[in-house]
């Protein structure tokens, strides 16, 4: 048997508890437009984490004051809640660890590549307000130590190399490794 679960069987909420689910993935793998879809269907609160962690002028939240707004985030949502995003390296195991189900959209690097390309290049030309006045710029998407493109291939390969391991027999664990498959257990998961 794989160690993580089949995407055809949805997982629902811990036992008698509202439903605590975190989407992750990497940079345009669809985690936020997923994670209000699937916060919509089930009317719950939608947290994304981006919004939590950068400050003006793209100043990153330090791992103390982001896990503080987290943590705010998720105690105001008691009746369940919808996260999307990582920052593992910050936040620990705060989202996870209070997850009772984690959907992985573990789609193929060259479609998060296309959709990076199409998102970022709306972006720029629509200048639009991402969080706190921050907006994504072409330099920024490529030409920078921080681009968005670099970013999205290494942690794409990072997380392919170490998820597997670190969610080996966890059930929570949902992994979707396509559009298409994320649709199916977005209509399943909400139809029941």
């Amino acid at each position: 048997m794989c160690p993580m679960r089949a995407a055809a069987s949805p997982a629902g909420p811990g036992p008698g508890g509202p439903p605590k689910i975190v989407v992750k993935g990497t940079t345009a793998s669809g985690k936020s437009a997923f994670a209000a879809a699937l916060a919509r269907r089930l009317a719950l609160p939608h947290i994304e984490l981006d919004a939590l962690h950068w400050g003006p002028n793209w100043s990153a939240a330090s791992a103390d004051d982001f896990r503080a707004r987290v943590r705010d985030a998720l105690a105001a949502a008691p009746g369940g809640w919808v996260v999307d995003g990582n920052y593992d390296s910050k936040l620990g195991d705060t989202v996870v660890g209070a997850s009772d189900l984690i959907v992985w959209l573990d789609l193929p690097l060259g479609v998060k590549l296309w959709r990076l390309w199409r998102r970022t290049a709306r972006r720029v030309r629509a200048d639009v307000d991402l969080w706190d006045g921050n907006r994504e710029t072409w330099r920024g998407a490529f030409a920078s130590r921080d681009s968005l493109f670099v970013w999205t291939i290494r942690t794409h390969r990072s997380h392919r190399r170490e998820w597997p391991e670190r969610f080996a027999g966890d059930p929570r664990l949902v992994r979707l490794r396509s559009g298409a498959e994320a649709r199916r257990w977005l209509d399943a998961y909400t139809d029941r």
